[in-house]
């Protein structure tokens, strides 16, 4: 049998003493859980709260480029804002839609060797004059978007 302690064990260490390693591990679980509440929340809440964007408010003007870069008989992909937009320049002036497929949201192009905006995913084919269905799945034409040509500047506007 031991003999009885008689001297008094502190309940907390003192200042000087090293933490051991219990209370190492309980500081580490604590972040640890703490860590991955936090990556779970963060995502969760971006999602939530968008953030604020002024590039895309109505009224706005967006410089799409210059007549030199959309030739007759062709037509360009460019962002407004955070949508594209494709802009045609047919033999009735300059033209721009969404360039967001009315099937299944792909990107259109336009297809210089016929002439028209064509869907890559499952052969959409729109007119580049008016956006209309001419052929394929779409069920719906495509948005128009406002042209403003300005001297040798093309401007699509915000609406």
């Amino acid at each position: 049998m031991e003999p009885e302690r008689t001297e008094a064990v502190p309940a907390v260490p003192s200042v000087g003493v090293p933490a051991g390693r219990r209370t190492f591990l309980r500081w580490l679980l604590g972040f640890s859980v703490f860590s991955t509440l936090a990556m779970v929340a963060t995502p969760v809440l971006g999602f939530l709260v968008p953030p604020k964007s002024t590039s895309n408010q109505a009224g706005g003007r967006v410089l799409a480029g210059t007549t030199a870069d959309v030739p007759v008989g062709s037509g360009k992909v460019v962002a407004m804002g955070s949508t594209p937009v494709i802009v045609t320049n047919t033999a009735q002036g300059f033209h721009a839609f969404s360039a967001v497929c009315t099937h299944l949201g792909c990107i259109v192009a336009f297809d210089s060797t016929l002439g028209q905006i064509g869907c890559p995913c499952h052969g959409g084919v729109f007119n580049a004059s008016t956006g209309a269905v001419v052929s394929g799945p779409p069920p719906a034409p495509l948005k128009p978007v406002t042209v403003v040509v300005e001297k040798d500047q093309i401007f699509l506007v915000n609406s």
